[in-house]
């Protein structure tokens, strides 16, 4: 089975809706194309070399990821270590694609619907405007729970180490928010009142304000809570154009 590159990256831009994210940091879709038609595709959290040359030896000619290697308008020269990314998807004709904020975002196949699933959130609304465009998911668990148990199934799902700040026996509403919500996640929660915030990391900069506004936080890794888009789109296009596809698991332990 093979399909163009072409054809998989059309139907990749209009099932993450890349259009509405313009004002994304990242230069969302088709970094590189190397290839005309793609048999075996990859797929991964981040650009790395160590990404790339595992790609070439497993022969795929197509990688997926969520952080890409070109950010509003780098790369600038094309030496160094950006030269050395690059030779090994021309030498190996391996075409890439990345997407950043429509993979946070996607009411269905985005990290953050995805975590939403694992804890069975009801009622859901998107919350958390980054960039002029809501990333976040919020919603009620079915049942209160304690933070530690929301946390051990964060853990039995991702196979994290998650952490939790200022736990509690008993929360009902959720707000949810991959990668690095920092500061500006914390105080969102706060100000719509949500009972516990679920992100992949936070900064210096929260402690206190976790600490004296007492809202729960639990933190999976950012590496972690951005696995389960990237997953969900590899079984979506497995699925679609029945070509082979796998998932490179690269932790960065953070």
């Amino acid at each position: 089975m093979a399909v163009s590159v072409t054809e998989l990256t059309e139907y990749l831009n209009n099932l993450l809706d890349l259009k509405t994210f313009a004002g994304d940091h990242s230069n969302n879709g088709l970094q590189v194309e190397a290839c005309a038609k793609v048999r075996k595709a990859v797929f991964s959290v981040d650009a790395s070399l160590e990404l790339f040359e595992k790609a070439a030896g497993r022969k795929a000619d197509f990688i997926f990821v969520h952080h890409g290697i070109s950010w509003g308008g780098d790369p600038k020269r094309f030496d160094g270590l950006v030269g050395k990314r690059l030779s090994v998807l021309f030498r190996n004709q391996i075409s890439f694609y990345a997407a950043h904020l429509p993979l946070d975002a996607h009411p269905k196949l985005g990290h953050n619907a995805r975590l939403a699933d694992m804890l069975g959130l009801k009622k859901r609304k998107m919350f958390f405007v980054y960039d002029g465009k809501p990333i976040g998911v919020s919603g009620t668990l079915p049942s209160p729970q304690s933070t530690t148990a929301l946390a051990e199934i964060f853990e039995k799902e991702l196979g994290c180490k998650a952490v939790v700040f200022n736990n509690v026996k008993k929360v009902s509403s959720v707000g949810i928010i991959s990668g690095g919500g920092g500061l500006d996640g914390v105080l969102c929660a706060y100000a719509e009142k949500l009972d516990c915030l679920v992100t992949g990391e936070i900064g210096h900069s929260c402690y206190h304000h976790i600490k004296e506004s007492g809202i729960p936080v639990i933190t999976l890794g950012h590496y972690c809570s951005e696995k389960p888009g990237v997953l969900a789109v590899m079984e979506k296009i497995e699925n679609k154009f029945g070509i082979e596809c796998e998932f490179i698991d690269i932790p960065t332990g953070m």
